[in-house]
């Protein structure tokens, strides 16, 4: 049913990197979201009032906030399809992050609310009259917010937005909710036992439980989280797969909002061929990639002696020496300096963030090593870190 409404509502649906197009999934799923939203607020608000039901209330208010969360996230998606500007050269993609981290403060904060609220129906009952119609609107709520938290992961995994990812899981946690309060009504009904302040609080702590989870998961990519695994060995090994590339390094990538990505690599190339061809291989590779992928890629260049058998063979014990300390670390830009008396050797080692050495210790190690390898030999070693997962 998903496919057939986005089929017939979203015009090009099939162009999900375009921003256009993006923006006109986020309308739809907002405006669905508003009416659904709405009518739930309606029927529960209704039904919980005369049935004198806290937690039939609370449950109505959270369907609220959720009406509250989609007006936010049809704003946000308006907001991030502005263009670039003077002020904002890497376009306003991130509102899309900054409006899912204001649904998840809602949401946390309708979850103390109703916490307060409960609690005080715990200490302070009040009679609940619970009847047929209401059971009959708690189950005909949660099948549709079952439909909900189905529409909004289809359309968030299509679009790539972890805005409408983190509303299908609030409409998850929202089927849990509403059950734990159809259970509670059942269970008065049958029993007699006032349970609505505990059902009540209950859902209070499941909404708050949830909100925070989802401030969490809305803030990494403001703060700068690691850019998935699958795209940086995508980038990488596109990058090898052209001739004239001996490896690559340092890769950083930088996110700005869906659609929206800068990324830097360091390139080694044969230090004998002709700098013009390696640029021109280099140039190319930019391209290819802002046209394919739409990665705004920018490539450094990095010359490498490839037929000075000495060299080589010092890199191999090198590289061996540096596997011997631990084989997370990765070697490059290497290059020696030969001498009559000594040779400097000058190159970078890259180590994960959570390398048991730190990087003075780690330098000192590779001297040692290399001292081994022959006293005459000198290091200027520079340690990187590794900004992709690994």
């Amino acid at each position: 049913m998903t496919k057939f409404l986005v089929r017939l509502f979203v015009k090009n649906y099939q162009e999900t990197n375009n921003p256009e197009v993006r923006q006109n999934y986020g309308r739809f799923a907002g405006i669905v979201g508003i009416c659904t939203n709405l009518l739930l607020f309606v029927v529960k608000v209704i039904a919980g009032t005369l049935a004198h039901s806290i937690s039939v209330t609370a449950d109505a208010v959270n369907n609220l906030s959720d009406c509250a969360s989609s007006v936010v996230t049809l704003v946000g998606f308006k907001l991030a399809s502005k263009p670039a500007d003077r002020k904002h050269p890497y376009g306003h993609a991130r509102f899309e992050y900054v409006s899912g981290l204001a649904v998840s403060f809602l949401i946390a904060a309708v979850g103390i609310q109703f916490a307060r609220d409960s609690i005080s129906k715990i200490f302070y009952p009040e009679k609940s009259d619970f009847s047929l119609v209401t059971v009959i609107v708690l189950a005909i709520s949660i099948l549709l917010k079952l439909w909900q938290g189905f529409f909004y992961r289809t359309i968030g995994k299509t679009t790539g937005s972890e805005t409408l990812i983190a509303t299908a899981a609030d409409s998850r946690s929202d089927v849990i909710s509403t059950s734990v309060v159809l259970m509670g009504a059942l269970i008065t009904h049958t029993t007699g036992w006032n349970f609505d302040g505990y059902m009540g609080l209950a859902v209070a702590v499941l909404i708050l439980v949830t909100g925070c989870h989802m401030i969490g998961k809305t803030s990494d990519p403001l703060i700068g989280e690691a850019p998935p695994k699958t795209l940086t060995d995508d980038i990488c090994r596109t990058v090898r797969e052209h001739d004239g590339i001996l490896g690559v390094h340092d890769l950083v990538v930088h996110d700005y909002g869906p659609g929206r990505c800068f990324a830097s690599i360091h390139c080694e190339v044969p230090a004998e061929q002709n700098i013009l061809v390696s640029h021109d291989i280099i140039d190319n590779i930019e391209r290819e990639f802002l046209s394919n992928k739409g990665i705004h890629l920018v490539i450094h260049m990095d010359p490498i002696v490839t037929n000075d058998p000495r060299t080589n063979e010092l890199k191999k014990k090198v590289l061996a020496m540096l596997g011997k300390i631990s084989p997370k670390i990765t070697a490059h830009d290497f290059r020696v300096v030969w001498g009559t008396t000594h040779a400097n050797l000058v190159f970078d080692v890259c180590v994960p963030f959570d390398f048991r050495l730190s990087d003075k210790e780690l330098v000192l190690e590779i001297q040692r090593g290399i001292s081994e390898i022959n006293p005459h030999y000198y290091t200027v070693v520079t340690v990187d870190h590794d900004y992709i997962p690994v």
